[in-house]
């Protein structure tokens, strides 16, 4: 087996989850219950035999750092197994933030250096999906590549939003020399879109991050440095078929979740093993659940420390969160310790942690919402987004498409009733 280096892309924040980022990278955003988006690529990297692991992280990095601890959860430790965090450098010459993929693993290549690795797999820390990256080495290093890139297939109306490959089809093989990349082409050239996973050889990444000019480096792996590699390198592509969830907008975060509650999930938590820090959130304290004798659960997925007395419709609730009795919950995501009052109605409802929904509330579900008016293009689904230590008066009517930022009290609602499309804070 070649020795491997993972360098995990873990530093940005996406705008498109507005206040789901607000104080943490995407990375470390929860998911699915008891997880943390960055679990999926750290359990891949488990379960794939890779051991030494490098995490870029860069935007407000506590929440991540807290999680990722010393990395024991994915049994990164020992002589050959190591967890680093990799914040960009200060002091000296390296003393820039991070200004994209490539500029990062760029700032990092003494630490690249360091491990003398034979191959080296930057992932994206951002993707919920289940891959065995041993095949895509094994695939690499028989067709001798300089570099393997994974995609995978989108329906074309989307794929204007992606890096798109054109993969020459071989016969019996996952994939083929990749004849074209176009980073979010008006007109796309395939419905094969970029992974995020790159898989260099060492002394190939050290060229094509040098820069080509002085004062002029590439900051864009997609943008900035692909496109040019297929005319000079054994670029190949490598086409993934499982189950990919891009979780890049508030709509795509939910529906990625309410993937995990249908009768046959698209999402196999079990038998994917997706391993997280149960120390963060307390989650290994927290008690069983309990269920009332008058509550009704219909396609729920319940964690530890969570209590329910009402009714709850597809919707994932996270540990330590209370629903009263009385309370009805659909289509909605609730983070760490939040509770739903008495005779409380949310539909499709995201809650940060700790947020109290007062009693006889009702929050989202109207037929036909008005979009957000600062933020139409985050909010115009339905959904309704409350931030982390918020408490929302009883008896107060919330809109669909609303934004009510954190640690807003009882007092700071101006009156029982905030249209559809508002926002407070």
């Amino acid at each position: 087996m070649p020795n491997i280096l993972a360098l995990i892309l873990a530093a940005g924040r996406v705008d498109e989850l507005s206040l789901l980022t607000l104080d943490r990278p995407k990375s470390a955003v929860p998911f699915g219950g008891l997880y943390r988006v960055i679990d999926f690529a750290l359990s891949n990297l488990m379960q794939s035999r890779i051991g030494r692991v490098g995490i870029l992280s860069q935007y407000q990095s506590t929440s991540l750092i807290t999680h990722i601890g010393t990395g024991e959860s994915w049994d990164m430790i020992g002589r050959h197994r190591k967890v680093t965090l990799l914040p960009p450098s200060s002091g000296g010459q390296g003393c820039e933030w991070y200004r994209g993929t490539a500029d990062a693993v760029a700032q990092n290549m003494e630490f690249i250096v360091e491990n003398e690795p034979d191959l080296v797999l930057i992932l994206s820390g951002d993707h919920i999906y289940h891959m065995d990256y041993q095949e895509l080495i094994h695939f690499h290093l028989t067709q001798k590549a300089d570099l393997t890139v994974g995609f995978v297939k989108v329906p074309s109306a989307e794929a204007p939003r992606f890096g798109l490959g054109l993969i020459e089809k071989k016969s019996g093989s996952p994939g083929g020399r990749l004849r074209e990349y176009q980073e979010k082409p008006a007109q796309p050239i395939s419905s094969w879109a970029s992974l995020t996973i790159y898989l260099f050889r060492p002394q190939v990444l050290f060229e094509v991050l040098r820069s080509p000019e002085a004062g002029n480096p590439p900051l864009e792996f997609g943008r900035d440095i692909l496109a040019d590699m297929v005319h000079r390198y054994r670029v190949f592509g490598y086409r993934f078929k499982g189950y990919w969830g891009y979780t890049r907008t508030l709509e795509e975060y939910w529906q990625t979740h309410m993937d995990l509650l249908v009768p046959r999930p698209k999402i196999r938590l079990p038998e994917w093993e997706i391993r997280t820090n149960l120390e963060h959130e307390r989650i290994a304290e927290r008690q069983p659940v309990r269920v009332g004798p008058r509550a009704r659960l219909t396609q729920v997925l319940l964690t530890p420390g969570c209590e329910v007395e009402g009714r709850v419709r597809r919707s994932v609730l996270f540990p330590g969160v209370v629903i009263e009795e009385g309370a009805i919950v659909e289509d909605s995501i609730l983070f760490y310790d939040t509770r739903v009052g008495a005779g409380a109605r949310l539909k499709k409802v995201i809650t940060d942690k700790r947020v109290t929904i007062g009693e006889g509330s009702r929050v989202g579900g109207e037929d036909l919402p008005a979009s957000n008016r600062s933020h139409p293009g985050l909010l115009s689904s339905g959904l309704t987004l409350i931030g982390h230590n918020t408490q929302v008066p009883a008896q107060t009517v919330i809109g669909a498409n609303c934004l009510i930022y954190p640690h807003l009290d009882r007092q700071a609602f101006p009156s029982n009733s905030l249209p559809s499309g508002e926002i407070l804070q």
